[in-house]
């Protein structure tokens, strides 16, 4: 089964083209840039093949799909003979509200329940719904499959996932903690378990998606029982711009002082915050550190909160789990930022996590343990890929 995989965002979409027989294979991959704006840019990736490249007016998401299906099927840069080749698409979709406990096929309803969930995911359930429906414009009767970051952590318990709110504000307006990044969570859990032989049913893992936008999620059971984020994705870590769990109050007292909008303060709490709201440089881990080694403490103050605010979640949800065997660390961050790594980590042993410092040394983009021999408590980097859990729920679904 060949499967296109679109994550498409306001003014872009990535995709990749996957032959899923008994090991999934790369066919293709790319990015459609600058959707709506002047000068829209697609690059394609074919495997084995030269970079393609164009730049053209991309006015919408299914222009830009329509440039894709041509670039896969192009003489010279096309890794597939005929588009009936392409035998279903898979699309990331960032919310499934309460709707979708699981992976769906399209339909009817499925469309409407996606739709009902723009509200709650303004930013990208509209583009993720274009795609779905550009899709069945283009390549009519194709099967599709919606897989949801959100629809992972629907195992949380109402303890978990419910708010110090009236009832009503969830009853009537559905607000509660949704949480995101369930695909990667999912993924790294059960790949990290059959890297080690464990049987997932029997374990308890951390999982700490760290990148620009970063979770932590606690696994029991290969269920996700309690994660970080939250109604939208600003609760919990600090991020690249993102506060991260703030009191309440200070946000109202800030806004008040600074007469801002809801807009404006919507602003500020997503996109000038964070890492690079706390140091003045930037939201890259790799800029930060340079800049610490160089002696800019507002930098050294950005790295030890992160630091500091993961080393929490991981000791919090280690109670929630009543015990952890594995803590894994994958996305951009978590994958290839050692220094970071070591400093979330490294003082464990009390809870029989022996970290193994030589190990995590030099480790980028590498599936690997990183805590000592006998550690009762392992630690581990493993490689998130997303568009593979959407290629293979796709290929669950409509199997």
């Amino acid at each position: 089964m060949n499967v296109l995989v679109l994550n498409c965002g306001s003014s872009s979409l990535k995709y990749q083209l996957l032959s899923m027989g008994e090991e999934a294979t790369l066919l293709a991959k790319g990015l459609v840039e600058r959707i709506g704006l002047k000068e829209g840019i697609l690059t394609h990736k074919p495997e084995g093949k030269a970079k393609y490249e164009i730049t053209q007016n991309i006015p919408n998401h299914s222009v830009g799909i329509d440039l894709v299906l041509k670039a896969l099927v192009d003489p010279v840069h096309g890794v597939i003979s005929d588009l009936k080749d392409i035998d279903a698409a898979g699309h990331r979709v960032a919310h499934g509200g309460e709707y979708f406990q699981d992976s769906a096929r399209i339909d009817e309803e499925a469309k409407k329940n996606i739709a009902a969930c723009c509200e709650l995911a303004p930013l990208h359930n509209p583009a993720n719904l274009e795609g779905i429906l550009s899709m069945e414009k283009l390549l009519p009767g194709l099967p599709q499959v919606a897989v949801f970051d959100t629809s992972f952590h629907q195992t949380l318990p109402p303890e978990a996932f419910m708010y110090g709110l009236p009832y009503s504000c969830y009853e009537e307006l559905h607000v509660r903690k949704y949480g995101f990044h369930g695909t990667s969570h999912k993924f790294v859990a059960n790949k990290a378990c059959e890297i080690l032989g464990w049987d997932i049913k029997d374990k308890k893992i951390v999982s700490c998606h760290l990148g620009n936008g970063a979770s932590v999620c606690a696994i029991d059971g290969g269920k996700s029982i309690e994660t970080s984020m939250g109604f939208t994705p600003n609760e919990g870590l600090l991020m690249g711009t993102r506060t991260g769990n703030l009191d309440l109050g200070a946000l109202l007292f800030i806004a008040e002082k600074k007469n801002l909008s809801i807009e404006e303060t919507n602003n500020m709490i997503n996109k000038q915050s964070g890492l690079a709201g706390v140091s003045g440089i930037s939201s890259d881990m790799r800029d930060l550190e340079i800049a610490a080694e160089d002696g800019n403490k507002r930098a050294q103050l950005a790295l030890d909160m992160f630091a500091y605010r993961v080393k929490r979640f991981i000791g919090s949800y280690t109670a929630t789990l009543g015990g952890v065997d594995l803590v894994i660390f994958t996305g951009g961050i978590g994958e290839n930022d050692v220094i970071s790594r070591e400093k979330i980590i490294k003082d464990f042993g009390y809870l029989g996590l022996d970290f193994d410092a030589e190990k995590n040394a030099g480790l980028r983009g590498k599936d690997a343990v990183i805590s000592k021999e006998g550690s009762k408590v392992t630690a581990m980097i493993v490689t998130t890929n997303e568009e593979l859990v959407i290629a293979s729920d796709t290929q669950r679904i409509l199997s």
